[in-house]
């Protein structure tokens, strides 16, 4: 049997979908906005014309999902580095963070899908909610960053920016 090992950094392709997955998601918050306006008129019965920015959102979601979905097989097929760990409290919740950053990457897309082609209102509750916790993970993995990058200074962060192995 053949034991795989863990590869000693990331590559330039998993590094640059984290940093575009990261700018999407941005946007998707900065620009969200339209698509509430666009959301509140459907569901009060009214017409829509066309909006850019709503098309942005739409497709911002697409491609967040597209993209989780491509990192998800990259780590299944390349591997990732093994998690520098303060102690065992932190890796635990290193591994919650991500598993819910990789759920939300998911789950927001589709449920705004069900949401916007097939008017499930539920759907857009459930994105709203989800909008909140996802923002409190991206935070929460900021912090773990910059906790590891300036306090530990165990070069956790230098990994995401510079490819190897």
């Amino acid at each position: 049997m053949h034991v795989k090992t863990a590869p000693s950094g990331y590559s330039r392709l998993q590094i640059g979908l984290h940093w575009l997955v990261f700018v999407l998601i941005a946007q998707q918050y900065l620009f969200k906005g339209a698509i509430s306006a666009a959301w509140d008129r459907v569901t009060n019965g009214m017409e829509i014309g066309f909006d850019p920015l709503v098309l942005t959102h739409i497709a911002g979601g697409a491609l967040v999902l597209l993209f989780a979905m491509w990192r998800l097989a990259l780590r299944a097929r390349r591997g990732v580095p093994e998690a520098i760990e303060a102690n065992k409290l932190q890796g635990a919740l290193s591994k919650l963070t991500h598993f819910g950053l990789y759920a939300l990457m998911i789950l927001m897309p589709m449920s705004g899908s069900v949401a916007w082609f097939g008017g499930v209102e539920a759907a857009a509750q459930g994105h709203n909610v989800m909008k909140i916790v996802l923002l409190a993970l991206v935070a929460l993995h900021v912090a773990g960053a910059f906790y590891h990058h300036f306090v530990l200074r165990d070069g956790t962060l230098a990994r995401m920016r510079q490819a190897k192995g």
